[in-house]
C-alpha cells in the first residue's frame, strides 16, 4: 500500500535554540496502517502528532501527508487541507458545550462547505455507527466520557479523512469505556481507516495497533508489532462491531 505519511529528518524546536522536542525523526505510515506512538511524558509524542497534523511546523525536515508537502503550505491552505484530509481525536474530547451532539459532529463538514442537508445525513449515519444516535439532540455535558469520545470520533470522521490522529483517546476514560473506544478504533482500522494514536497504555497499543513506535527524548527508539490482523475490505459491517 502507498505511504500516507512520509516524514524525513524532522526536528522541532519550540524556542529555536533549546533542546529539540523532536530530533531527526524519519517515519513512514502506509495507508490502512494503525500505528501507536508510545513514550514517557515529555518524550515528543504529542509534538510528533502535531507535526503530522500540521499544527506544529518542523524546524527542519519534510512532512508529506496524503501526497502533500504540508510543511510548505501557507496557513490558509494548511487549515483547508487539515479540515478535509485529517481527523483528530483529543484526550478531553474538545466538544463545544453550547452545541448539540449533532451540531458538534456536523461543524467540520459545514466549515468545509458541505450543504447542511448532506452534513446532517452524514452526521446521523455516524452517530448510528457509533451507537449513540439517540443522543443527537443532547448537549455534551449530559453524556458520559465514553459517549463524548464517540461523539468526538464521529466529528473526526465527518469529512471522510484519509488519516485519523488520536492523542491519548482513552486517557480521560475509565477502563470499561477505554476498552470500548479501543475496540471502536480497531474496527475503524479494520474497515480501512489509517490511524496514528499517541498513548501511554501498552495494552491499548498491543491490542489495537498493528505497529508500535517508541519515542524517547525526541528520537525514535524502535518498534514492535501489535495485535491487529490488519484492514479488511471497505464495506464490512462496521456498525455491528462497534456498538457496546
Amino acid at each position: 500500500m502507498p505511504d500516507i505519511i512520509q516524514i524525513r529528518d524532522v526536528t522541532k524546536r519550540y524556542d529555536g535554540t533549546g533542546s529539540a522536542a523532536v530530533s531527526g525523526v524519519s517515519l513512514d505510515v502506509a495507508s490502512g496502517d494503525a500505528v501507536a506512538v508510545m513514550g514517557p511524558s515529555g518524550s515528543g509524542k504529542s509534538t510528533l502528532l502535531n507535526v503530522v497534523a500540521g499544527l506544529d511546523r518542523p524546524t527542519s525536515g519534510t512532512v508529506t501527508v496524503a501526497g502533500e508537502r504540508i510543511d510548505k503550505l501557507g496557513e490558509t491552505r494548511l487549515a483547508r487541507f487539515r479540515l478535509r484530509r485529517i481527523g483528530m481525536i483529543f484526550q478531553f474530547f474538545n466538544l463545544l458545550d453550547d452545541l448539540t451532539v449533532l451540531d458538534n459532529v456536523m461543524l467540520p463538514a459545514q466549515l468545509a462547505g458541505t450543504p447542511r442537508r448532506r452534513a446532517l445525513a452524514r452526521a446521523q449515519e455516524l452517530l448510528g455507527t457509533m451507537g449513540i444516535e439517540k443522543h443527537g439532540r443532547t448537549y455534551p455535558a449530559r453524556l458520559s466520557g465514553g459517549e463524548r469520545q464517540r461523539v468526538a470520533i464521529a466529528r473526526a470522521l465527518i469529512n471522510r479523512p484519509e488519516l485519523l490522529l488520536a492523542d491519548e483517546p482513552t486517557g480521560a476514560l475509565d477502563s470499561r469505556a477505554g476498552n470500548q473506544i479501543g475496540e471502536l478504533l480497531a474496527s475503524l482500522n479494520q474497515s480501512g481507516q489509517t490511524m496514528v494514536l499517541v498513548t501511554h497504555s501498552p495494552e491499548l497499543a498491543a491490542r489495537y495497533a498493528s505497529r508500535t513506535i517508541h519515542i524517547a527524548d525526541g528520537r525514535l527508539s524502535g518498534q514492535a508489532f501489535g495485535g491487529l490482523p490488519g484492514p479488511v475490505l471497505p464495506g464490512a459491517d462496521l456498525s455491528a462491531r462497534v456498538r457496546s
